[in-house]
């Protein structure tokens, strides 16, 4: 089996507050053992669909409450994309859920900025901060997110994202978030195809537009949506664990990601939570190797096209690609 360890990653779609090592939890609560660990912050083979899996990421929730807490947590994952030679990132988490204690959606979109330019000086690892609304979030509170990215411009902040149950909350509320974000030119991408099928996917990308999708495995299910993603170079951010955790199919065997990439549509592999779904991008190309027979040309392709579609400008995805390009060719 190749050993996929060394080489530089590229990560697209990464939850902050699902991916708390037990070292950072430790620190944050002195009490808890690594069972109860494991058993509260991690998913399980018997993790029922996306709201029980979505639901692991409450506890640490709890815990990301002060300015403090968000910095330990956010550097804490630079550490643990250090040890997985990730180079560059995009790390997303919803601001409002972090009011609970006093905090200003400003100052806590603050505090992971602060702590995420921190991680990449300490690290050399490039990193972008996705802010994401909820599904199940007012009209109001969607704006008041798409606002946050419009505010801090210019910063890490990088884009705009909607996240949490796809299949119980209707679009409605966030179609104006989206229209803000393209009239302030603010990159957009949205999660669809997981817990609902095409339809979701189609009924996305009409209401909000967006260049990416996370997960959007689904879209096999919809021939014409396939084509419709290649020509419009639509980018699919692939969780391949996770979709299995979540129940989108019962096992890797059956992940459609062998078949997304045979047809041509730009993907990435992902995460989504390496702690929730107790993962890491080298686990994630071991299982796709063995499974699938990928090789490092297929790797490498899905890197590129990360890079490709990532939220930063032109001469940093040209510097990232030629770090990939060596990485891989083992120079």
């Amino acid at each position: 089996m190749f050993n996929f360890t060394a080489q530089p990653k590229i990560e697209l779609h990464l939850h902050l507050d699902c991916s708390l090592s037990y070292n950072v939890v430790k620190v944050l609560d002195p009490s808890i053992s690594e069972k109860q660990y494991r058993d509260e912050f991690m998913a399980s083979v018997n993790c029922r669909d996306l709201n029980d899996y979505i639901a692991k990421a409450g506890r640490a929730i709890d815990l990301m409450q002060s300015r403090d807490a968000l910095r330990l947590v956010t550097l804490d994952l630079f550490d643990q994309l250090k040890n997985d030679n990730v180079i560059y990132a995009e790390i997303r988490f919803a601001p409002l859920e972090h009011t609970r204690e006093g905090l200003t959606p400003e100052q806590i979109v603050s505090a992971v900025n602060k702590a995420t330019e921190e991680g990449v000086q300490r690290t050399g690892i490039e990193a972008g901060v996705i802010l994401c609304t909820l599904r199940h979030y007012s009209e109001e509170e969607s704006l008041s997110t798409v606002k946050l990215c419009e505010k801090f411009s210019n910063t890490r902040v990088v884009g705009f994202d909607i996240a949490a149950d796809e299949a119980g909350y209707p679009v409605d509320n966030h179609v104006k978030a989206f229209e803000y974000a393209h009239s302030q030119n603010i990159p957009c991408t949205a999660h669809a195809g997981e817990a609902c099928g095409s339809d979701s996917v189609w009924e996305t990308l009409q209401e909000f537009k967006p260049s990416r999708i996370g997960h959007g495995v689904r879209s096999v299910e919809d021939p014409k949506l396939i084509e419709h993603l290649k020509n419009h170079q639509i980018h699919l951010e692939v969780c391949p664990t996770s979709n299995t955790l979540t129940k989108v199919v019962s096992n890797l065997e059956d992940h459609p990601v062998d078949q997304i990439y045979r047809s041509g549509v730009s993907m990435s592999i992902n995460t989504d939570g390496r702690t929730i779904s107790n993962v890491t991008l080298k686990d994630e190309y071991e299982s796709l190797h063995q499974i699938f027979n990928w090789t490092k040309d297929h790797l490498l392709k899905c890197n590129l096209e990360a890079i490709e579609h990532a939220f930063i400008g032109d001469e940093m995805k040209d510097a990232l690609r030629t770090k990939i390009l060596d990485g891989w060719s083992g120079k």
